[in-house]
């Protein structure tokens, strides 16, 4: 018997909130020793820890089964998967930040504009609806929040 694969960001709050979800369904999972997976010990099922921006692409090409992650991670990957549930925890939420002291009279703020961000096609795809013209500057890293957020949008 083939066992169901099951891919989780390897940590993080999600990570742990993933591992909450599999405990509360019964499924014994161990992964003391920071693997990359772990096997259940109830039922035919593998968990593969991995980062949580390759799970979609391990998905689409079928490495793992199944997958539990962010949608802006869906979002931003623009992969061949399909979204079929949402469990509603671990909520993220994208936000345009200014300098504080600096006026904001709304979007139109930003045209013309460079942005920086860890999600150049989901701020792309919101500049293109909102008619916002700017210049998008691909970083890397964990994207921070600040305490200043102006242009708030929730996906």
């Amino acid at each position: 018997m083939s066992k169901l694969k099951i891919a989780i960001q390897k940590s993080g709050r999600l990570s742990e909130k993933s591992i909450g979800l599999l405990t509360q369904c019964g499924i014994k999972i161990s992964n003391g020793d920071r693997k990359l997976k772990s096997v259940s010990e109830n039922f035919p099922i593998e968990i593969l820890f991995l980062r949580d921006d390759d799970i979609p692409q391990y998905v689409e090409q079928g490495v793992a089964d199944i997958g539990i992650l962010g949608e802006n991670e869906v979002l931003e990957k623009n992969k061949n998967v399909l979204v079929s549930e949402k469990l509603g925890f671990a909520k993220c939420k994208l936000s345009l930040a200014i300098p504080k002291d600096e006026n904001y009279p709304g979007l139109d703020f930003f045209n013309g504009k460079k942005v920086a961000t860890s999600y150049p096609k989901i701020l792309r795809d919101f500049f293109n609806a909102n008619k916002i013209n700017a210049e998008i500057e691909m970083i890397g890293g964990s994207g921070n929040c600040s305490r200043n957020w102006f242009g708030r949008w929730n996906i």
